[in-house]
């Protein structure tokens, strides 16, 4: 079972999630809660996966994703929030979440979004605005991301691409036909050439560069 922390500091938010959460039989939330109950409740019921409001009043979501960032054994953190605008997205991505979702995220898909996340893969909607790859690629220091693409090989562009698409090793083995280990390989050197140090990082600039096809289904893991 993937174990399933909701933090939103709307009761309605964290009942809806929730519902469609519990409905898989794979996933389990072991709890809902506000911001300011955060960090106790992933002490005390080890979340794999904590979806986590980025804007709430008693405490914010980038406090509450330090705080658990901080941890021996941190949990999964995506950032859920209402603007695909919103200009925390960019700090969240910076600090270690693993990405970030819409709270009008399709309910079918949701789950799905889940289960990367827990198999260590990402999440960015695909609402992500030019305003925040922009924001979160520091223009003044990165190559432009085409550039840092033409680096790739054949073979590692498409690792990229199943990256950006939120696949974690296993899945993009199986879907190029590769064992883990090659594929880790491959993602090492594609962290390398892109010069960043995160899969966020990598998704993000593969946006830039007009790698993802826009046929994608919004929010597809």
């Amino acid at each position: 079972m993937i174990r399933v922390l909701v933090v939103d500091d709307e009761a309605l938010v964290r009942g809806g999630f929730t519902h469609i959460l519990n409905a898989a039989d794979d996933i389990e939330v072991v709890a809902a809660v506000p911001g300011g109950q955060a960090v106790r409740t992933v002490r005390e019921a080890h979340p794999d996966v904590v979806l986590l409001d980025i804007r709430m009043p008693d405490v914010d979501g980038l406090t509450v994703l330090a705080a658990l960032r901080r941890m021996p054994e941190p949990p999964v953190v995506a950032m859920l929030t209402t603007f695909d605008a919103d200009e925390y997205v960019t700090t969240a991505l910076r600090s270690g979440a693993a990405g970030f979702l819409l709270k009008d995220t399709d309910p079918e898909q949701l789950p799905h979004l889940v289960r990367a996340l827990a198999k260590g893969g990402t999440v960015l909607s695909s609402k992500v605005t030019r305003t925040v790859v922009d924001g979160y690629l520091d223009k003044d220091t990165r190559e432009p991301a085409v550039h840092l693409t033409a680096r790739l090989t054949e073979r590692e562009r498409a690792v990229l691409v199943l990256m950006a698409d939120g696949l974690a090793n296993t899945d993009i083995g199986e879907r190029l036909h590769l064992s883990t280990g090659t594929v880790k390989g491959h993602v090492s050197a594609v962290l390398n050439k892109l010069n960043v140090s995160s899969r966020v990082q990598a998704a993000l600039i593969a946006e830039r560069a007009g790698l993802l096809t826009p046929q994608q289904d919004e929010d597809t893991p």
